[in-house]
C-alpha cells in the first residue's frame, strides 16, 4: 500500500514540478492561483508536522519541554504560516508552547544563561512577535533576560567574536551566527540600542573573514581562534571541511539580519556583499541533476556522501528570500525553484496518514566534545540520518512561503 501511494504521489509531484518548470521557462513566473495554490507545499509540510508533533515541544522528535533551538525554528516557521495565511491554528500551536515555557516573571523553563550557549538564543526570536501580539509583559521580560543574563556577558575571542558555547572556548561556529544574530539585530532595532546592530555586523563579518576559502567559494564549519583544538588547522584555525548545514545556517543568518539593519546603516552594504559572496559560492556546488547540495558540499563524488535535505532547504529559503528582498539576482530565484523541484522529486515521500515526509536529513553534527568529533569527511557522512528533522522541515516551510509554491 505504501509503495502504491508513493508511486502515485511521485507521479503527481513530478508532473507538478515539470509543469512549474515549463511555466518558468516560458516566463510565467507570477503567482499560480487556481488549483496549485490549494496545495501549497508550505501548507502540506506545516500540516504534516503538526499532525506528527501535536505539541510544539515534540517538534524535531522532542522528548521533553525545552527551549530548544530547533523548536524555535519550527515556531518561527509556524508564525510565518500564521502571518501568511491568517489561520489562527498556527499561532495557537506556537503560543501554547511559549505559554508553557515562559513564567509570569519572564523566567524561561530550563534556560541556563551562564552556559553561554548561543543555541539557547534562537527560540527567543519568537518572543518579539508574541509580545507584540499579546502585550504580555512576561515575553518582554524573557527577551531582556536573554540579553541581560547571557548576551551582554557572552565570552569572546580576542577578536571580539562570541564563543559558540562556554564549553567550546575560543570557537566560532557558523551555526551560532543564525542562533543569535537576528535576535540581537531585532532587539537593537525594537528597543533602540543601535550599538548592538554594530555588534551583529561585526560578528558576521569576522566569522566570514576567518572561515572563507577562496578556492572553493565556501565557508568552513568553524574557527578556533587560539588553534588549540585537534580539529583546527594549525595555520588558520579552521575546521577541515565544508559541512552543508553550517553554511545554510550562516546563509539564513545573513538574509534574516538584513530585516533589522536600517537602510541608512553605513555597513549594511557589507552584509549584502557577504550574502552575495556566500550565495555565489554555494551556487557553484549545487548538484546539476537534482538541484540539491551534498552533506560535505565540495566532495559529492566521494563514497558515502549524500544529497542532504536541511542544507538544501536552507539555501532554497535564502535564495528565494534574497531575491524577493532585492539582494540577489534572478538566477537565484531559478536556483531556489530547482531546489524545491529536487526535494519534491527526490526527498519528499507520502505517508499512509496523508502526511508527507522530508527524508535524508542529517540529525546533528558538531565538533569536539566527548566522544571527540574531528570534523573529518568520515565523521560528517556517518552521522545519523533521519526523516523530518526540524532543521530541514522548518526552512522547507519558510522557503516554500517565499516561493509561493
Amino acid at each position: 500500500m505504501q509503495f502504491r501511494i508513493n508511486k502515485l504521489l511521485t507521479a503527481l509531484l513530478l508532473g507538478t514540478a515539470f509543469f512549474l518548470q515549463s511555466c518558468r521557462q516560458n516566463g510565467q513566473v507570477g503567482q499560480l492561483k487556481t488549483e496549485i495554490d490549494s496545495t501549497l507545499w508550505s501548507v502540506r509540510m506545516a500540516e504534516s508536522e503538526m499532525k506528527r508533533f501535536p505539541e510544539l515541544w515534540q517538534f524535531d522528535h522532542g522528548r521533553r519541554l525545552f527551549f530548544g533551538y530547533t523548536q524555535g525554528l519550527g515556531a518561527k516557521a509556524m508564525l510565518a504560516m500564521w502571518q501568511s495565511t491568517g489561520d489562527e491554528k498556527y499561532y495557537r500551536y506556537v503560543y501554547n508552547w511559549a505559554n508553557s515555557m515562559v513564567g509570569p516573571k519572564g523566567q524561561i523553563h530550563l534556560y541556563a544563561p551562564k552556559d553561554y550557549n548561543l543555541d539557547f538564543v534562537n527560540s527567543g526570536k519568537i518572543l518579539f512577535d508574541l509580545y507584540a501580539h499579546t502585550g504580555e509583559p512576561r515575553f518582554k521580560m524573557a527577551i531582556d533576560s536573554i540579553m541581560d543574563l547571557q548576551l551582554r556577558q557572552q565570552p569572546r575571542t580576542h577578536q571580539g567574536g562570541f564563543w559558540h558555547k562556554k564549553i567550546y572556548p575560543y570557537q566560532m561556529w557558523l551555526d551560532g551566527l543564525y542562533m543569535a544574530g537576528p535576535f540581537i539585530a531585532r532587539y537593537a532595532r525594537e528597543f533602540d540600542e543601535p550599538e548592538w546592530t554594530d555588534e551583529v555586523i561585526h560578528q558576521l563579518i569576522l566569522v566570514g573573514r576567518q572561515t572563507y576559502d577562496s578556492k572553493t567559494g565556501l565557508f568552513y564549519h568553524a574557527w578556533n581562534s587560539n588553534r588549540e583544538q585537534a580539529w583546527a588547522n594549525p595555520q588558520t584555525g579552521c575546521s577541515p571541511n565544508f559541512w552543508g548545514r553550517s553554511i545554510g545556517w550562516y546563509a539564513m543568518a545573513l538574509v534574516d539580519v538584513l530585516d533589522y539593519i536600517p537602510e541608512e546603516h553605513p555597513r549594511r552594504g557589507e552584509v549584502i556583499k557577504l550574502l552575495k559572496k556566500l550565495s555565489a559560492g554555494m551556487l557553484r556546488w549545487q548538484d546539476g541533476r537534482t538541484g540539491l547540495w551534498y552533506q560535505v558540499v565540495d566532495q559529492g563524488q566521494r563514497e558515502g556522501n549524500y544529497l542532504e535535505s536541511s542544507v538544501s532547504a536552507m539555501m532554497m529559503y535564502t535564495y528565494a528570500k534574497g531575491y524577493n528582498k532585492g539582494y540577489l539576482g534572478r538566477k537565484y530565484l531559478k536556483a531556489a525553484n530547482e531546489v524545491l523541484d529536487g526535494l519534491i522529486a527526490h526527498r519528499i515521500v507520502a505517508n499512509e496518514d496523508a502526511t508527507i515526509s522530508l527524508t535524508y536529513c542529517c540529525a546533528v553534527s558538531g565538533l569536539g566534545g566527548n566522544p571527540y568529533r574531528d570534523g573529518s569527511f568520515e565523521y560528517y557522512v556517518n552521522e545519523r540520518i533521519r526523516n523530518n528533522d526540524g532543521k530541514a522541515t522548518g526552512p522547507f516551510i519558510l522557503g516554500c512561503l517565499e516561493l509561493g509554491r
